[in-house]
Protein backbone atom coordinates (compact mmCIF):
# COMPACT_ATOMS: atom_id res chain seq x y z
CA UNK A 1 0.00 0.00 0.00
CA UNK A 2 1.34 3.43 -0.90
CA UNK A 3 2.35 5.95 1.76
CA UNK A 4 -0.30 8.32 0.38
CA UNK A 5 -3.01 5.76 1.14
CA UNK A 6 -1.75 5.51 4.73
CA UNK A 7 -1.90 9.29 4.95
CA UNK A 8 -5.44 9.32 3.59
CA UNK A 9 -6.58 6.66 6.07
CA UNK A 10 -4.87 8.47 8.94
CA UNK A 11 -6.47 11.76 7.86
CA UNK A 12 -9.96 10.25 7.79
CA UNK A 13 -9.37 8.62 11.18
CA UNK A 14 -8.14 11.90 12.65
CA UNK A 15 -11.15 13.75 11.20
CA UNK A 16 -13.46 11.12 12.68
CA UNK A 17 -11.82 11.57 16.10
CA UNK A 18 -12.09 15.36 15.78
CA UNK A 19 -15.81 14.98 15.13
CA UNK A 20 -16.36 12.43 17.90
CA UNK A 21 -14.36 14.55 20.35
CA UNK A 22 -16.71 17.46 19.51
CA UNK A 23 -13.74 19.74 18.90
CA UNK A 24 -15.25 20.87 15.58
CA UNK A 25 -17.98 22.71 17.44
CA UNK A 26 -17.79 26.50 17.49
CA UNK A 27 -18.62 26.64 21.22
CA UNK A 28 -15.63 24.39 21.96
CA UNK A 29 -13.38 26.57 19.81
CA UNK A 30 -14.56 29.73 21.54
CA UNK A 31 -14.21 28.07 24.95
CA UNK A 32 -10.59 27.18 24.16
CA UNK A 33 -9.80 30.71 22.99
CA UNK A 34 -11.33 32.13 26.18
CA UNK A 35 -9.54 29.50 28.32
CA UNK A 36 -12.91 28.30 29.64
CA UNK A 37 -13.06 24.88 27.98
CA UNK A 38 -9.89 22.85 27.55
CA UNK A 39 -11.43 20.09 25.41
CA UNK A 40 -9.43 21.17 22.36
CA UNK A 41 -6.23 21.63 24.35
CA UNK A 42 -6.64 18.13 25.81
CA UNK A 43 -7.31 16.69 22.34
CA UNK A 44 -4.30 18.43 20.79
CA UNK A 45 -1.97 17.53 23.66
CA UNK A 46 -3.13 13.90 23.52
CA UNK A 47 -2.35 13.89 19.78
CA UNK A 48 1.11 15.34 20.40
CA UNK A 49 1.91 12.75 23.08
CA UNK A 50 0.72 9.82 20.93
CA UNK A 51 2.65 11.17 17.93
CA UNK A 52 5.77 11.71 20.05
CA UNK A 53 5.78 8.10 21.22
CA UNK A 54 4.88 6.75 17.76
CA UNK A 55 7.45 8.75 15.82
CA UNK A 56 10.34 7.94 18.14
CA UNK A 57 9.32 4.28 18.32
CA UNK A 58 9.18 4.05 14.52
CA UNK A 59 12.54 5.82 14.30
CA UNK A 60 14.16 3.47 16.81
CA UNK A 61 12.78 0.46 14.93
CA UNK A 62 14.26 1.83 11.70
CA UNK A 63 10.83 2.21 10.09
CA UNK A 64 10.90 5.99 9.86
CA UNK A 65 13.42 8.80 9.71
CA UNK A 66 12.98 11.84 11.92
CA UNK A 67 13.09 15.00 9.82
CA UNK A 68 13.67 17.90 12.18
CA UNK A 69 12.84 21.39 10.95
CA UNK A 70 15.17 24.29 11.67
CA UNK A 71 14.16 26.32 14.74
CA UNK A 72 14.07 29.93 13.61
CA UNK A 73 12.34 32.26 16.08
CA UNK A 74 11.17 34.92 13.58
CA UNK A 75 8.92 32.73 11.43
CA UNK A 76 7.68 30.79 14.47
CA UNK A 77 6.56 33.95 16.28
CA UNK A 78 5.01 35.58 13.21
CA UNK A 79 3.37 32.33 12.08
CA UNK A 80 2.00 31.72 15.57
CA UNK A 81 0.53 35.22 15.70
CA UNK A 82 -1.09 34.80 12.28
CA UNK A 83 -2.41 31.36 13.24
CA UNK A 84 -3.90 32.73 16.47
CA UNK A 85 -5.39 35.74 14.71
CA UNK A 86 -7.01 33.53 12.07
CA UNK A 87 -8.32 31.10 14.69
CA UNK A 88 -9.72 33.96 16.75
CA UNK A 89 -11.42 35.66 13.79
CA UNK A 90 -12.82 32.52 12.19
CA UNK A 91 -13.42 30.35 15.23
CA UNK A 92 -11.66 27.36 13.65
CA UNK A 93 -8.05 26.32 13.30
CA UNK A 94 -7.02 24.75 9.95
CA UNK A 95 -7.78 21.14 10.90
CA UNK A 96 -11.09 21.91 12.54
CA UNK A 97 -12.07 24.15 9.62
CA UNK A 98 -11.68 21.17 7.27
CA UNK A 99 -13.68 19.00 9.65
CA UNK A 100 -16.39 21.64 10.01
CA UNK A 101 -16.78 21.84 6.22
CA UNK A 102 -17.01 18.05 6.21
CA UNK A 103 -19.87 18.34 8.70
CA UNK A 104 -21.62 20.82 6.42
CA UNK A 105 -20.75 24.06 8.25
CA UNK A 106 -19.87 26.18 5.28
CA UNK A 107 -18.92 29.25 7.34
CA UNK A 108 -15.53 27.52 7.68
CA UNK A 109 -15.05 27.83 3.90
CA UNK A 110 -13.99 31.45 4.49
CA UNK A 111 -11.12 30.14 6.58
CA UNK A 112 -10.12 27.63 3.93
CA UNK A 113 -10.17 30.38 1.30
CA UNK A 114 -8.08 32.51 3.65
CA UNK A 115 -5.56 29.69 4.03
CA UNK A 116 -5.22 29.34 0.26
CA UNK A 117 -4.81 33.13 -0.11
CA UNK A 118 -2.29 33.15 2.74
CA UNK A 119 -0.31 30.32 1.15
CA UNK A 120 -0.20 32.23 -2.15
CA UNK A 121 0.90 35.42 -0.37
CA UNK A 122 3.55 33.45 1.53
CA UNK A 123 4.87 31.94 -1.71
CA UNK A 124 5.15 35.40 -3.28
CA UNK A 125 6.80 36.92 -0.20
CA UNK A 126 9.14 33.97 0.44
CA UNK A 127 12.28 35.47 -1.16
CA UNK A 128 11.90 38.60 0.99
CA UNK A 129 11.07 36.54 4.10
CA UNK A 130 14.13 34.35 3.50
CA UNK A 131 16.38 37.43 3.51
CA UNK A 132 14.77 38.98 6.60
CA UNK A 133 12.44 37.07 8.92
CA UNK A 134 14.20 33.73 8.36
CA UNK A 135 17.41 35.21 9.79
CA UNK A 136 15.91 36.15 13.17
CA UNK A 137 17.04 33.66 15.81
CA UNK A 138 18.25 30.65 13.81
CA UNK A 139 19.03 27.82 16.27
CA UNK A 140 19.43 25.07 13.68
CA UNK A 141 17.82 21.64 13.71
CA UNK A 142 17.36 20.91 17.40
CA UNK A 143 15.08 18.76 19.52
CA UNK A 144 14.50 18.91 23.27
CA UNK A 145 16.47 15.67 23.88
CA UNK A 146 19.37 17.01 21.80
CA UNK A 147 19.25 20.32 23.65
CA UNK A 148 19.43 18.47 26.97
CA UNK A 149 21.99 15.99 25.66
CA UNK A 150 19.96 12.94 26.75
CA UNK A 151 18.10 10.05 25.15
CA UNK A 152 14.58 10.84 23.93
CA UNK A 153 13.13 8.01 26.06
CA UNK A 154 14.15 9.98 29.14
CA UNK A 155 12.28 13.07 27.94
CA UNK A 156 9.09 11.39 26.68
CA UNK A 157 7.89 10.07 30.10
CA UNK A 158 8.39 13.55 31.58
CA UNK A 159 6.17 15.05 28.84
CA UNK A 160 3.57 12.30 29.34
CA UNK A 161 3.56 12.83 33.11
CA UNK A 162 3.26 16.59 32.65
CA UNK A 163 0.33 16.13 30.25
CA UNK A 164 -1.46 13.76 32.63
CA UNK A 165 -0.99 16.18 35.54
CA UNK A 166 -2.29 19.02 33.38
CA UNK A 167 -5.32 16.92 32.36
CA UNK A 168 -6.00 16.14 36.01
CA UNK A 169 -5.79 19.82 36.92
CA UNK A 170 -8.15 20.73 34.05
CA UNK A 171 -10.66 18.16 35.31
CA UNK A 172 -10.45 19.47 38.89
CA UNK A 173 -11.14 22.99 37.60
CA UNK A 174 -14.02 21.77 35.41
CA UNK A 175 -12.23 22.75 32.22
Amino acid sequence: MSILVYGLITGFLFGFLLQKGRVLRYDKQLGALRLLDMTIVKFMLSSVIVAMVGVYLLQDLGLAKLSVKTMIVGPVVIGGLLFGLGWGLLGYCPGTAMGAVGEGRFDALWGLLGMVAGAALFAEAYPWLLATVYTWGDYGKITVPQLLGINHWLVIPVFITGALLLFRWFEKKGL
